[in-house]
């Protein structure tokens, strides 16, 4: 029989464990929809507002079934919503998709500046040591 604590401890652990897993995979899907060029202007023209698609497609050399299929891309990744206004569909930005994008690319960041500073005090070390061997 599984001691209540460990049982928890356990839960928790898988928890931990799936919570990363479906953060990485957003993280993911948010990295993949930005890596082409189009879908990158695409979300530029949508920090300024919404837009629709003819409007989105003005901004890329891409005929209109590729501007939907881009569309498509980002709204499965979560950077954009859209909505029906009459006859038309208007895109909008999730910028909350982006932030978790941010905090991640934060962490990275801070995780290199701690390390690259970290060799940068070994190479003066270093340099100090010979100045003295000689």
């Amino acid at each position: 029989m599984v001691h209540p604590t460990s049982r928890s401890s356990a839960e928790a652990c898988l928890l931990r464990y799936i919570t990363l897993g479906v953060f990485f995979c957003l993280v993911n899907a948010v990295l993949h929809a930005l890596a082409d060029p189009h879908r990158r202007l695409m979300v530029e023209r949508l920090s300024a507002g919404e837009a629709t698609a003819g409007e989105l497609g003005e901004r890329v050399p891409v005929a209109q079934p590729g501007v939907s299929r881009h569309l498509a891309v980002l709204r499965e990744a979560g950077i954009v919503d859209v909505r029906s206004e009459g006859r038309r569909r208007l895109y909008s930005l999730r910028p909350e998709s982006l932030t978790e994008l941010e905090g991640w690319l934060e962490d990275r960041r801070r995780m290199w500046t701690q390390r690259l500073g970290a060799l940068h005090t070994e190479i003066a070390r270093g340099k100090r040591a010979r100045r003295s061997e000689l």
